[in-house]
């Protein structure tokens, strides 16, 4: 069945993707989930090609389309080249980075960080969690306290995505301690700034290419001091702005989810009908065709959920809980089929030169990360009015 989502601007903008990531990518992925992170330039050809910031305005020198199937256009291609963590960096920067600077960055801050942002000159970041309070935001410790002309931040952050290579991290921090939710600021903590110190890359069990890190804001030196002009949005509303963002997040998180589990039915699809046992190809035993005849029919339902999400956030319609719905569903269908899948490859399915075992260990977070399986039916089960 023929997806009604995409237009010929957007297969065009596909095809221009998939040359890049089959060039500039692929040949590189053993090498960089070796070294834990991609080389900044990446961005920077990304970038080049018009593929970073599609939404950001011309006269900032990005894209100037503000159509979010661009964006999935890129996460789906990411997925299909078995690229899940080199790309992570890339679709975090575009899609859930990016709005925030669009939605709440005053004139003077788009004009100082959204060319070099749409250039891939300046790679951006989000820090929202601490050791210690997962998804309890309003618990967070970090706080930027206002002295002057400035604000004096003091904390620390974990699992920060791009935290190595980014050079403007969006932190969520109190500016109000007494506070909880209404405490909450977003300020811009940018690369050099005294005090501002990366911790280790962590070592994960998937997403190797990607850089994932611990972020320090003091040492024994320097207190961060923060301009007050870093401030994005308004003061005491940092809460109500990462809430606006989360549908997007959460549906890019989606859109990955459901295309991860088409690469793997593709790659396995392959693999069984050139694989034999006992004289004939894997593929047509009994079992093989009715796994990936369940693994087919749940990858088009999903799509087809996740497509029309996709149309309903162009129209600003999408709600935290059809994102929840998404997300959850998504990431789950991408545990069970990379498995599924992994388990049909046999014994070479666990060898990591084929892709099926690097999507399966990449495959893992994706049910943490964005907000858990279980924070999602949580939001979902308020939505009901429980």
């Amino acid at each position: 069945m023929r997806r009604q989502l995409y237009g010929s601007d957007h297969e065009a903008f596909r095809e221009s993707v998939r040359r890049f990531l089959d060039k500039d990518v692929v040949p590189h992925l053993s090498q960089w989930e070796e070294a834990g992170i991609v080389p900044r330039e990446l961005f920077g050809a990304a970038g080049a090609a018009g593929f970073l910031g599609m939404a950001i305005p011309e006269q900032y020198g990005g894209g100037g389309v503000d159509d979010f199937r661009f964006n999935a256009v890129f996460g789906e291609e990411v997925q299909r080249c078995g690229a899940a963590a080199a790309g992570l960096g890339m679709t975090l920067h575009n899609d859930i980075c990016m709005p925030y600077f669009l939605s709440y960055a005053t004139e003077e801050q788009r004009q100082r960080w959204l060319p070099g942002i749409a250039a891939g000159e300046l790679i951006t970041a989000i820090a929202m969690t601490e050791p210690g309070i997962g998804s309890d935001l309003a618990s967070m410790s970090t706080t930027a306290l206002r002295d002057g002309a400035d604000f004096v931040v003091n904390g620390s952050k974990t699992f920060i995505t791009n935290g190595i290579n980014a050079d403007l991290v969006i932190t969520a921090v109190k500016t109000d301690p007494t506070q909880r939710h209404a405490g909450m600021s977003l300020l811009v903590l940018e690369r050099g700034m005294a005090g501002f110190e990366r911790g280790r890359n962590l070592d994960k069990l998937g997403q190797h290419a990607q850089d994932t890190a611990e972020l320090f804001f003091n040492d024994v030196f320097h207190d961060v001091r923060v301009p007050a002009g870093n401030l994005l949005g308004e003061l005491g509303q940092g809460f109500r702005q990462l809430v606006a963002n989360l549908p997007q997040e959460r549906l890019s998180i989606a859109v990955a989810g459901v295309a991860a589990a088409a690469a793997a039915l593709e790659w396995t699809l392959s693999y069984v009908k050139e694989r034999t046992a006992f004289g004939k190809p894997i593929g047509s035993f009994q079992n093989s065709r009715f796994t990936l005849a369940e693994i087919s029919t749940e990858v088009d339902v999903a799509q087809a959920y996740v497509d029309a999400c996709i149309l309903a956030l162009d129209a600003g319609e999408l709600t935290v809980e059809d994102a929840a719905k998404a997300k959850w569903w998504c990431t789950e269908l991408q545990g069970r089929v990379t498995d599924a899948c992994l388990q049909l490859h046999g014994g070479y399915g666990y060898m990591t030169e084929y892709p099926i075992a690097r999507a399966y260990a990449d495959a893992r977070i994706t049910r943490i990360y964005g907000g858990t399986t279980e924070i999602m039916k949580e939001v979902i089960g308020r939505g009901l009015g429980l």
